[in-house]
């Protein structure tokens, strides 16, 4: 399994926890990486790690793809669109957690579930953050 833009590793994480053989989770924020070692530790878990730019990379071996909320900006928003329909295009089950963006090519994807999460003002616009998980058609 690939995690893109991980962030904290949860996704890694709960993945590992699930079963998964191989999980690498990717960022190119040093200080994501530096939480996904922390993530890791304190779960009990291994996985792998790279702070690399995946974007454009083939995704040979990944079975399953994850994207997390990396559709804020048109251009990235256009990029990891067009490298998600190749990791579609090569087999990959690509899933997307998205909290709603403007940029989300909703037209290209399928919604496999909605959840309701509760956050704080500090960091988002709302006290409860819909969002939804997402497979990616291509």
């Amino acid at each position: 399994m690939l995690v893109f833009a991980a962030g904290s590793g949860l996704e890694a994480v709960a993945a590992v926890k699930a079963g998964a053989r191989h999980v690498l989770a990717t960022d190119i924020d040093r200080y994501a990486l530096a939480a996904m070692t922390l993530n890791a530790a304190a779960n009990g878990v291994a996985f792998a790690m790279s702070g690399a730019d995946w974007i454009g990379a083939p995704v040979d071996g990944y079975e399953v793809v994850l994207l997390g909320d990396v559709f804020f900006e048109r251009p990235l928003a256009d990029r990891v669109g067009a490298w998600a329909a190749s990791a579609v295009a090569a087999g990959a089950l690509v899933l997307v957690g998205d909290p709603g963006r403007s940029y989300l090519p909703r037209d290209r994807m399928d919604a496999l579930a909605d959840y309701r999460v509760p956050t704080t003002r500090a960091l988002e616009d709302a006290d409860i953050k819909h969002t939804t998980v997402w497979r990616f058609r291509g």
